[in-house]
């Protein structure tokens, strides 16, 4: 395809991106700095996610698993005991979602978004054989299941709160999306069926059954009854996990766990939605003035957000790379390189490592702030180059 697929490119933009965190990532006193300026240096450093935490934890993993450096492995156990000495609260038997000074927990709300990255970040140590890591995983997949699993809805509940008192009717696709992607690494980590079967269930959910009522396109937000909620964060187009309007980066990354679950158990259905979900949400979101794709469009197709986030135009040539091996249509090889293309030429910083976080519609930064708590640790990045190395 180009040099961009070649795997000793991606092995070492890879290491490039790691090289960026590794003079700093580690707090000695416990898990990860979580905030870093474009030239590395930390700020606000008592700030902690738990999504963060859990995703540098499966950069370590992954990093681990592809280059063999004891190095990696060490950085993953030190993340991993923070996550299950800190962020986990065995009063409540739950996860804090954020923190500050390190430790003092701010949030305590129960979030199924969270609890899928436990579950992909302890079936990812699991994987490289972390001590304890099966035992991790088993109890974040049996929270995940008594506490806001839906049956009725086919979906997990969103949010409940600390106490577990009360469970939120909001039902949304990106928390269950991370869930199926989760559940993905689960069975490939352990190969018991019942994470297999749920991850096919969520897909068939979301991208089949629920998209019938938009259009056959991902919508974000619906009501308890699963009527789409057309209205839900219509004045918060950017709200970092529940945002409005249709997301181009969520359609390809539905394609990208589709084609990787076609892999594990194929059925026609995944790579028939996998291709569709695709070309539509390159149809409409990608800039034809300044190259990349939008972050959001409205149900009437036009864009509701023109900001180009860095983690949907890698999951998007991650999508476009596994439909070129599934199809060997060319135009797929052609977005792979238009999309890296467009990355490599405004997204990574070639002085310092790394990938910028979100640029204007014309390729402009909004700050110097690379990479901040839940908002981003280059897990995309790094994981949609590892997803291009392993596909088949």
């Amino acid at each position: 395809m180009t040099r961009f697929s070649a795997p000793a490119f991606l092995r070492e933009h890879i290491r490039s991106i790691l090289d960026f965190y590794a003079p700093s990532v580690k707090d000695p006193a416990g898990g990860f700095f979580q905030n870093f300026r474009d030239d590395g240096s930390v700020f606000a450093p008592g700030e902690r996610h738990l999504v963060s935490s859990c995703r540098m934890v499966v950069n370590y993993c992954r990093a681990y698993e592809l280059f063999g450096d004891t190095v990696y492995r060490d950085l993953a156990i030190h993340g991993l005991e923070f996550l299950r000495s800190v962020h986990w609260d065995p009063s409540r038997r739950g996860f804090n979602w954020t923190l500050r000074a390190g430790t003092r927990p701010v949030d305590q709300t129960n979030h199924c978004y969270g609890l899928a990255f436990v579950v992909l970040t302890t079936a990812a140590a699991r994987k490289v054989d972390l001590s304890g890591a099966e035992d991790d995983l088993e109890r974040a997949w049996g929270i995940m299941e008594t506490r806001l699993w839906d049956a009725d809805a086919g979906l997990y509940a969103d949010e409940a709160t600390p106490d577990w008192s009360r469970v939120d009717p909001y039902r949304g696709q990106n928390a269950n999306m991370h869930s199926c992607e989760a559940f993905i690494e689960a069975f490939e980590a352990t190969a018991e069926q019942k994470y297999l079967d749920r991850a096919v269930a969520l897909a068939r959910r979301v991208t089949v059954e629920l998209a019938k009522q938009s259009n056959d396109l991902v919508w974000e937000h619906f009501t308890p009854e699963l009527a789409i909620d057309w209205d839900y964060n219509r004045d918060d187009p950017k709200n970092l996990y529940r945002p409005w309007g249709f997301q181009p980066g969520h359609q390809t990354e539905w394609t990208k766990l589709l084609l990787t679950l076609h892999g594990l158990c194929p059925e026609s259905w995944m790579l028939t939605r996998a291709a569709a979900l695709f070309d539509r949400a390159l149809d409409v979101a990608w800039d034809d003035a300044h190259g990349g794709i939008f972050y959001g469009f409205a149900p009437d197709g036009t864009i509701c957000d023109d900001d180009k986030y860095f983690w949907v135009q890698a999951e998007s040539f991650a999508a476009s790379h596994r439909l070129f091996q599934h199809t060997g249509e060319a135009k797929y090889a052609d977005w792979y390189r238009k999309i890296w293309q467009y990355a490599w030429d405004h997204f990574v910083d070639h002085e310092h490592g790394g990938w910028y976080r979100v640029l204007t519609a014309d390729g402009r930064k909004y700050s110097d702030e690379k990479s901040t708590a839940g908002g981003k640790c280059d897990y995309h990045t790094i994981g949609a180059c590892w997803d291009v190395l392993r596909a088949p």
